[in-house]
């Protein structure tokens, strides 16, 4: 069953651009790991959601996950509270959401699609004109 971690941090002033560019390649050795999403919830704060193949991934990538966290562990404020420098939290995923439907057409309403080609507009009919006869020669 899939599962999910998300870890909340708040990086040092000025420290954000060396925190995500340590985070860009992060991730690709962690066996079980399907991938993941760093968050900018403001200006100095971030949050990780990694996805994962199952609960037990994450339970035998933790001494990992740590080497990993200590390699960016100066770049972090302590977010109080006995937290220490990171929020965690991890399980399994109990109810998939899904995902918003497109918005339905009204009747009657002009498909745009990839293989239609732009009909060019039509000109409005002018009133006949009354050109002056060709002069005899």
């Amino acid at each position: 069953m899939t599962a999910f971690n998300i870890v909340r941090f708040r990086v040092k002033p000025g420290q954000a651009e060396r925190f995500l560019e340590a985070h860009r390649n992060l991730g690709q050795s962690l066996k079980g790991f399907g991938g993941g999403w760093l968050v900018r919830t403001g200006d100095d704060t971030f949050c990780l959601i990694g996805q994962w193949r199952n609960f037990q991934s994450i339970v035998n990538a933790r001494p990992e996950m740590i080497g990993l966290l200590d390699e960016v562990r100066g770049m972090l404020e302590d977010l109080g509270g006995g937290l220490g420098v990171t929020d965690p939290v991890s399980g399994d995923v109990v109810v998939k959401l899904p995902a918003a439907k497109p918005a339905k057409r009204r009747a009657g309403a002009a498909r745009k699609t990839k293989t239609a080609k732009k009909q060019p507009a039509r000109k409005r009919a002018s009133p006949a004109r009354k050109r002056p006869a060709a002069k005899k020669r």
